[in-house]
């Protein structure tokens, strides 16, 4: 399958490394598609309606905000879309690629490192082969979960976003230990290794989270004392307020 990209951006670029291999693509002028040719070898076109002429799949990953326009370039000649457009309803896909198979999709960074996680939800009526063939498309980057649509907003306030929240746990941590003296580098790799393999050893656990801090945690011990101080500072509200953050500024 011959997939094309309209918009070359952070989560494209990070599609497109995952797959490593030769791209069609174009942007708005930002020079992007252009960079990712060079980088990964395939073309950079002047236009969208070229992507879509040489493509089986089109990625849309332009702004939102560019829906209706790109769709008066492209729509006469794309054969299937996959949008990775953030609050775009399959509704509003549909309404601008009528006829044309359609697929609102919603990956994260990790696909880059062929770690991510892919949630989906089909439009109306596309056939069950090439769904199989989409999916299979992007189980090449990590796990694909198709879910209700109604969902996908508070998908994407876990998965999207979720990489961030990572990244910046992991910062609060090593600026924690190095102000205990331990060198940055060191405290990184620390954090960031104990994180992959708290991540390992959920998965294979079934994701109980509760088995695997008992496992850590002795009465009265510093596991105790440091989740206790955790739990004081407000860690479950803060990220409650960031779920609610994240899907009602999708909505608004």
């Amino acid at each position: 399958m011959r997939v094309g990209l309209i918009g070359a951006g952070n989560m494209a670029r990070a599609l497109a490394r995952g797959w490593g291999e030769p791209v069609i693509c174009s942007d708005s002028g930002s020079g992007r598609a252009r960079a990712l040719a060079q980088e990964l070898g395939g073309e950079a076109l002047p236009t969208n309606a070229e992507v879509a002429e040489r493509s089986d799949l089109v990625i849309l990953a332009h702004k939102p905000a560019q829906l209706k326009a790109v769709a008066a370039e492209i729509a006469s000649s794309v054969k299937a879309v996959v949008s990775i457009l953030g609050a775009t309803t399959v509704a509003a896909l549909e309404g601008a690629y009528p006829g044309i198979p359609v697929f609102r999709l919603m990956p994260n960074t990790p696909v880059e490192v062929r770690r991510g996680i892919v949630c989906y939800a089909p439009g109306g009526g596309v056939d069950p082969g090439l769904e199989s063939t989409v999916v299979a498309l992007f189980e090449r980057l990590g796990r694909v979960v198709r879910i209700d649509e109604r969902l996908i907003d508070p998908a994407t306030a876990v998965i999207s976003v979720g990489p961030a929240y990572q990244a910046l746990l992991t910062e609060a941590q090593v600026d924690a230990a190095v102000r205990l003296g331990l060198a940055a580098p060191l405290a990184s790799e620390l954090v960031v290794e104990t994180m992959a393999g708290t991540a390992a050893l959920l998965s294979v656990r079934d994701h109980d989270t509760l088995a695997v801090r008992r496992e850590v945690t002795s009465p009265g011990g510093s596991t105790a004392r440091g989740l206790r101080a955790l739990e004081q500072a407000g860690v479950r509200a803060a990220f409650q307020d960031a779920i609610d953050a994240v899907v009602h500024g999708a909505r608004g």
